[in-house]
């Protein structure tokens, strides 16, 4: 099937069609850099970072462009505390966010461009609006006129009257309408500021990423992602003022993560209800985390506990032994089904939930299919060394894409709840919960130490599957296994 998306202005999913044939130009709404990154971003960075990935493995070129606010009120009265510069505070925090994306193994996008570093094309994208009559400067602000733009509410399906009930001028503002918002703020006494045309200042929150899209993609943006939160007000006043000063469609494809909750309260800075990336990541290791927000589906808001997450924990280790499994079995493995009809549909399953909005749980559900399959035919002595292979390649595949396996020569850090996987101790097993899969791993691990010649450990793993009613039958075309 053709890849088709969710896209947020039509409430409907739509096949996907870029501007460009085989171009594909995505933004993506950052982090504001004021503090630590915590699990909420991390959710949308992973979201986007799979879809990238899937984009480009379905053999689109990507130009990945996610932005930083380093020019904000939090920043600035944040680094007013600490007695340090804007800048520095950021660059400070935009270095730490690299790092725990970097943990995550988030890949790098093409482009991170900054607030302060895009000046000069906020300027420009401000007097154009002036020009056109779209906005106005007061008092060395200037404001975009929300009643001289089009369409407006089209994205966040708000009207005018709906929200005008609402709105208010807050002290210090100069503009004619409640409505309207700025584009460029007048410099106060000890803030960040550049000089402009209307007096020294700095810019607009929504300004930002209007002039970093149209930089570095153009006048129209493929696809243009961000949380749901950012729907209403942010990218509907891109919309307008994108739309106002190019004189064509922003964005073709709207698409939102939804927010990760705690209580069911969106994980904010604001509220304080947030775990920090760093804290998360000595609970978890990054493959776990990765697969505990993609396990999930990337529209919807997702509810954190750490009862889910050790859960994800130990799901994630049944597919990792499934890996390592069929990689040690691809060259013991006797029987002779080489699995390649099982690792075809497998691998269709996935594509399909794919290519329909990135359904990365489906995705998952599948390569689970195949892990039990593959492990039924191992445990029947029916997959064969070439079968096992097949099925650690697409198991492979699947990785390069959610990045949720350790490769071989990967450092295994396991958590209490986890299992271990290279020749763990025997005694281990515990009676009655023994399954299929888990079977077959003993078996793997029993067959990797015969060929180390370590054969005191081989005994120890049949004498406790025996005990356990599990009875081992060599032959020349490999171990099987019967309950008794």
């Amino acid at each position: 099937m053709a890849l088709v998306l969710y896209n947020t202005l039509t409430r409907k999913k739509e096949p996907f069609e870029p501007l460009h044939k085989g171009k594909v130009g995505m933004y993506v709404c950052g982090v504001t850099v004021y503090d630590q990154s915590h699990l909420g971003h991390a959710k949308s960075a992973i979201n986007f970072d799979v879809i990238v990935r899937w984009l480009r493995f379905r053999g689109y070129d990507v130009k990945h462009v996610t932005n930083f606010t380093d020019v904000d009120d939090k920043a600035i009265a944040r680094a007013n505390e600490l007695g340090i510069g804007t800048l520095e505070l950021t660059e400070r925090m935009i270095a730490e966010y690299f790092r725990d994306m970097d943990a995550l193994k988030v890949r790098r996008a093409d482009v991170y461009p900054k607030a302060s570093e895009t000046v000069p094309e906020i300027i420009a994208m401000v007097k154009e609006l002036i020009d056109k009559g779209n906005a106005y400067e007061s008092n060395g602000s200037v404001y975009f006129s929300v009643r001289s733009a089009k369409e407006y509410g089209k994205l966040s399906r708000q009207s005018l009257d709906q929200l005008e009930a609402g709105a208010r001028i807050e002290p210090g503002e100069d503009k004619r309408d409640p409505m309207d918002f700025a584009l460029w703020k007048a410099a106060k006494p000890g803030e960040i500021a550049w000089d402009s045309p209307w007096g020294k200042g700095r810019p607009g929150w929504h300004i930002e990423c209007s002039a970093m899209c149209l930089k570095h993609i153009g006048k129209t943006v493929d696809i243009h992602g961000g949380g749901t939160d950012l729907i209403f007000p942010h990218h509907e006043n891109e919309i307008l003022q994108s739309e106002a000063c190019n004189g064509a469609p922003f964005v073709r494809y709207w698409m939102h993560n939804g927010m990760l909750n705690i209580d069911q309260e969106k994980m904010s800075k604001s509220l304080k209800n947030f775990f920090s990336i760093d804290e998360i990541l000595k609970k978890a290791r990054p493959e776990v985390v990765r697969f505990y927000l993609l396990n999930a589906t990337y529209g919807a808001p997702l509810d954190y506990d750490e009862k889910s997450m050790d859960e994800a924990a130990k799901a994630l280790e049944r597919l990792q032994n499934t890996y390592d499994t069929m990689k040690a079995a691809s060259s013991a493995a006797r029987g002779t089904d080489d699995a390649r009809t099982l690792c075809e549909s497998s691998w269709k399953k996935l594509e399909t939930s794919m290519d329909d909005d990135f359904g990365t749980r489906n995705a998952i559900a599948a390569m689970y299919d195949l892990a039990r399959d593959a492990n039924k035919l191992l445990s029947d002595g029916n997959l064969s060394a070439k079968g096992a292979r097949n099925v650690a390649d697409v198991l492979s595949r699947f990785n390069s894409v959610f990045d949720v396996l350790q490769e071989d020569g990967a450092r295994r850090t396991v958590t209490a709840s986890e299992a271990a996987v290279d020749l763990a101790d025997p005694e281990s097993m515990q009676s009655g919960r023994l399954t299929d899969e888990e079977i077959s791993l003993w078996l793997a691990r029993r067959e990797a130490a015969r060929k180390a010649k370590n054969f005191e450990y081989a005994d120890m793993v049949r004498k406790k599957l025996a005990e356990l009613g599990i009875e081992i039958q060599d032959a020349k075309d490999g171990a099987t296994w019967k309950q008794r």
